[in-house]
């Protein structure tokens, strides 16, 4: 019986068909379609991560010649994927990398390899069915949805998945746009024009920036609020220059429309003050946005927490920071808002910030919730830790504020059980800052004694900044016992700088770095929240470990600032030292050896014989002690640059050593300078003997002989005597002597009579010619005339007196 066609023409059996097709897809061609693409995947993950640095330069040679620049279009010819993937692995071995590390790219652990592996399956999911697709990416956001919810405690929210923070911001601006001015109000994009967005001068401005740029808006109407300067709130948004800030622009016309608060992102790990800010943001109808790692302490609170009108509006949960996992995206959490707003600025609603949710999807469930809230508290408390240990070291001040403490209850149970979101947030502080200041006073307040809610005063948060001229300095200041750090800020800078160097070379197990804070210069920070350290946090004894290698070059940088001043006065009054400056030097100091009576001879030629003499008294002190280097000043001249010393450095016996091999190197320059000139007196005697030897032998020769074809004549019919030729010259170093060269020719070396020879050895014969050469320029007329015109005497006489000594005979050469 023939099928009846339906209205497309089709058969209505194969239209069944065709709706049945996606929902029969066999389970085991799918599980093994994603095994193969996880194995293939982690394979390669594998791989890319023992790519290690190409160090070496003919190495790096080597791979540029292996890999040839493409050209300006594709190859017709396809390659194999080894090929590609090699071709890759070069690529990434050769970039430029700071840090002294064999491989590239961070180890991954199980999680962050997962999550990675879940961008694969990401991409393959997009090849599904949209309906399909659809109830896959639905069940996938609404379980991360509401295990976030519960995890940090924001009832009734909504969620997006984003690369980073900045689109994060960007997203939670676009709701608050849809939100404040929806299609139905009139002139629209006219009063958009007029928002004004508000952000604390301690966060940064990139993310606003950037933010005003996708929306339209002109960056003018971003609002920078300042901070406080009072005692124990330093650094935070100020409310009340906010208020005003706020009345000013309503009045000229200008609607708010969104504020970030800082809740421990900044430098220092400030926090706003979230209730008095949504206070603000209520009364003026403001999208409050809150940003910030204190905001990860919201999942190790068990509890219900007090204050739900402090709820902000959204705010960033950047997840693979504080769990330490590469690949996980960046969760904008907020209120929820009909979908018709959530989707007016995506592109698919399926696709577009869903889909990437899947990687966290799969962390969550590997973690656990209590691993991931035990991964949190042990970052928190390691930051607890290393602000004791480093509070009671004398020298230190810590810039961060300290966690909050109460007597009678530990670290555990004050995150676990806080009475509302204020205190939770000034007990998890996520970073500490210190730098060295040369203090060494007792502190006031000891941090386990300090009273609640009240800021430890080693973290000196009110005092006056170093970089200003003038500054009021109050009893309890611990920068008023550092009189040589207000004074000399830019030197601070730099042993700060040589502090951060040694402690980022020897101190890997903790996550630190060099920065610059904008009012107390180089700093250095310890931050537990940043990608791949996973769960490689420092224990307890490595904390305590690093806390005495600090102290130690704390000590260094002590000793080394108490003896710059003694340093200073001694270079001062020596009369062959000078004292350089060098901006980039954070050592003892730094000198340049001039010798006396040069410095009124600076010339081009001068300035390189100094640069020499220098440079030679650098290479005979580093034979001496390693913490001597070469430097070279502004002007162009090398000096000795001094390194760290200790209390037990003598400084004198420094300075004094750095003379004595001047001054040795100068003797031994002025007997090359002696050797020199003799040499030069000897070539000039030499050739003086030797052209009145040639104008003597052609004198006694007679002119005939010189003649052609009359010469030959002549010397055939009498030979001219063998000995009459001109002798060759030698100047005897040691007797500082030009003599004649018979000798050498006759016995084929160079012989010299000793003067303490004992009696029937035999002595070389003395040489016809000697004249003595002097240092001064002057040289002496030969002790022997020449032998051309007396040479029959002579001959001799000098057989006669060889005879008397006993010695053979020996002709004359």
């Amino acid at each position: 019986m023939a099928e009846t066609p339906s209205e497309s023409g089709a058969p209505q059996s194969l239209n069944a068909m065709r709706e049945a097709q996606p929902d029969e897809i066999p389970a085991s061609n799918v599980r093994s379609s994603l095994a193969e693409l996880e194995t293939q995947s982690s394979q390669v993950l594998n791989r890319l991560e023992y790519v290690k640095v190409a160090l070496e330069q003919h190495q790096q040679n080597t791979m540029f010649q292996q890999m040839p620049l493409s050209p300006g279009f594709l190859q017709p010819d396809k390659k194999p994927s080894a090929e590609v993937l090699t071709s890759l692995e070069t690529l990434i071995s050769q970039l430029d990398i700071d840090e002294e590390t064999d491989f590239v790219l961070p180890p991954l652990d199980d999680s962050s390899q997962l999550a990675s592996v879940s961008h694969s399956i990401g991409a393959y999911l997009s090849a599904l069915d949209r309906q399909h697709l659809s109830r896959i990416v639905s069940k996938v956001v609404t379980d991360t949805n509401r295990w976030l919810s519960h995890m940090f405690r924001y009832i009734d929210c909504s969620t997006s998945y984003y690369r980073d923070s900045a689109e994060c911001i960007l997203h939670a601006v676009r709701l608050a746009i849809a939100t404040r001015f929806p299609e139905s109000m009139e002139n629209r994009l006219t009063q958009l024009q007029g928002a004004t967005l508000y952000i604390s001068e301690a966060s940064s401005l990139f993310a606003l920036q950037n933010t005003c740029r996708y929306v339209g808006l002109p960056p003018s109407n971003i609002r920078v609020v300042p901070c406080n300067t009072l005692f124990g709130a330093r650094g935070t948004m100020d409310a009340s220059e906010l208020q005003k800030m706020l009345a000013a622009d309503v009045e000229a016309g200008k609607i708010p429309l969104f504020l970030i608060a800082d809740l421990g992102s900044s430098i220092c790990g400030e926090v706003d003050n979230l209730t008095v800010i949504r206070q603000v943001c209520s009364l003026n109808n403001m999208w409050l946005h809150c940003q910030g790692h204190c905001l990860a302490a919201l999942a190790v609170t068990k509890g219900t927490l007090t204050g739900i009108k402090a709820i902000p509006d959204s705010m960033t949960l950047n997840i693979g920071n504080w769990l330490g996992i590469t690949g996980v995206p960046c969760v904008l959490m907020h209120r929820q808002v009909p979908v018709t707003l959530l989707t007016l600025f995506d592109v698919d609603p399926i696709l577009s910030n869903r889909l990437t949710a899947i990687g966290l999807w799969t962390v969550m469930q590997t973690m656990g919730a209590d691993s991931i809230s035990e991964r949190i508290f042990m970052a928190f408390d390691s930051c607890r830790h290393i602000y004791e240990v480093l509070s009671r070291i004398e020298g230190i001040r810590i810039l961060s504020k300290a966690p909050r403490q109460e007597a009678g209850k530990s670290f555990r149970a004050l995150l676990s059980n806080p009475i509302n979101y204020c205190i939770l947030f000034e007990t998890a502080v996520p970073v500490v800052v210190f730098q060295f200041d040369g203090s060494s006073g007792e502190r006031e307040v000891n941090v386990l004694d300090a009273p609640t809610g009240a800021p430890h005063s080693g973290t000196n948060t009110d005092d006056p900044p170093k970089i200003e001229g003038v500054t009021k300095v109050t009893a309890v200041d611990p920068v008023s016992k550092s009189i040589e750090k207000i004074s000399n800020a830019s030197y601070y800078d730099r042993l700060n700088g040589w502090l951060g160097q040694i402690l980022l070379r020897d101190c890997s197990q903790l996550n630190l770095e060099i920065i610059n804070h904008p009012v107390y210069g180089t700093c250095i920070r310890y931050s537990p929240f940043a990608p791949g350290y996973g769960e490689l946090l420092p224990l307890t004894e490595v904390i305590e470990n690093v806390a005495q290698f600090i102290d130690a070059q704390i000590e260094i940088l002590m000793a080394t600032v108490k003896h710059k001043s003694r340093f200073n006065k001694l270079v001062e009054e020596s009369p062959v030292l000078r004292l350089i400056e060098l901006n980039d030097w954070a050592g003892l100091g730094s000198v340049h050896y001039v010798p006396e009576g040069w410095e009124t001879l600076l010339t081009d030629q001068a300035k390189t014989e100094l640069n020499r003499l220098n440079t030679a008294l650098v290479d005979m002190l580093k034979a001496h002690d390693g913490a001597f280097s070469l430097g070279e000043g502004s002007d162009g001249l090398i000096c000795v640059r001094f390194g760290m010393v200790t209390n037990e450095t003598d400084v004198e016996e420094l300075l004094d050593l750095v003379i004595q091999t001047g001054l040795k190197i100068q003797e031994n320059s002025k007997i090359l300078d002696t050797m020199t000139e003799i040499l030069k007196k000897g070539i000039e005697a030499a050739e003086t003997d030797l052209q009145r030897e040639a104008e003597e032998k052609l004198w006694q020769d007679g002119i005939l002989r010189q003649v052609p074809l009359v010469g030959r004549v002549v010397n055939w019919w009498s030979p001219p005597a063998k000995e009459s030729g001109v002798k060759g010259r030698s100047l005897n170093l040691t007797q500082g002597v030009v003599e004649s060269t018979e000798n050498i020719y006759k016995y084929h070396m160079q012989m010299s009579a000793k003067a303490n020879q004992l009696k029937g050895n035999k002595n070389p014969p003395t040489p016809l010619v000697q004249t003595p050469i002097s240092a001064d320029g002057t040289s002496l007329h030969s002790r022997n005339a020449s032998s051309s015109s007396q040479q029959s005497s002579v001959t001799v006489d000098k057989q006669t007196s060889q005879q008397h000594n006993g010695q053979p005979e020996v002709a004359p050469a």
